[in-house]
């Protein structure tokens, strides 16, 4: 219960359109899910893991939060709104961590083992945010509305983007991370016709030079 009491604080110390605990508890489909999901874990911990898929599957279908009666997760976390939430098996994740809706915690193929994300303490996941595979979201760091994050994240950090790149760290710009450019097909065509209109446009004052000085032009 320790944790749920945590879950219920973390929803009204976030959300401020709270009125209050039990606000929280009659109503909010994200602390619904995370409350069912305890009870999925206790049993799945203790071998009942067809009870507790059991309850992890309706729990899904009365929130639209999806959460494996495995992943382990602290008390203190908020789900806000939560509706199409995924939370996969292998997912460990720390206290005080916000997620909003549409987030996805998994992996990125078929191995075993561990193959989906670790958050850390303190970690804010915005709307629509993809963290994939077997990796850690370090502390006190922000992942951005619609970022697909692959790779493992520093303490203090704020990601954005497809795929996810570190923009600030420590609350300092990062001005370059040595990552790679991200293909482009359309910029690269720009490119491509800018560079031969330039060489076009050479050619044709090459050939206006030799007819002002009386020459034949060139081929």
């Amino acid at each position: 219960m320790g944790k749920i009491k945590m879950d219920l604080e973390a929803a009204v110390r976030n959300d401020p359109a709270a009125t209050g605990k039990w606000e929280v508890f009659w109503t909010y489909g994200g602390f619904k899910a995370l409350y069912r999901h305890r009870f999925a874990h206790w049993f799945y911990r203790r071998g009942f893991k067809y009870l507790a898929q059991l309850i992890s599957a309706g729990t899904r279908r009365k929130t639209g939060v999806d959460i494996h009666p495995a992943a382990d997760i602290a008390g203190g976390v908020f789900i806000d709104h939560g509706v199409g939430v995924v939370i996969g098996e292998t997912t460990k994740i720390g206290t005080n961590v916000v997620i909003y809706q549409g987030v996805t915690l998994g992996g990125t193929g078929k191995q075993t083992g561990k193959r989906h994300p670790t958050v850390e303490d303190n970690v804010m996941i915005s709307a629509g945010a993809k963290v994939l595979g077997a990796i850690t979201v370090g502390h006190d760091s922000k992942i951005g509305a619609g970022s697909v994050v692959l790779k493992d994240v520093p303490p203090h950090s704020t990601v954005v983007g497809v795929p996810g790149r570190v923009v600030r760290l420590q609350g300092e710009k990062v001005e370059d991370l040595n990552q790679q450019r991200l293909p482009d097909p359309v910029r690269d065509e720009f490119d491509r016709l800018r560079a031969r209109v330039a060489e076009l446009e050479r050619k044709l004052g090459a050939c206006a030079s030799d007819e002002d000085d009386g020459g034949e032009p060139n081929e």
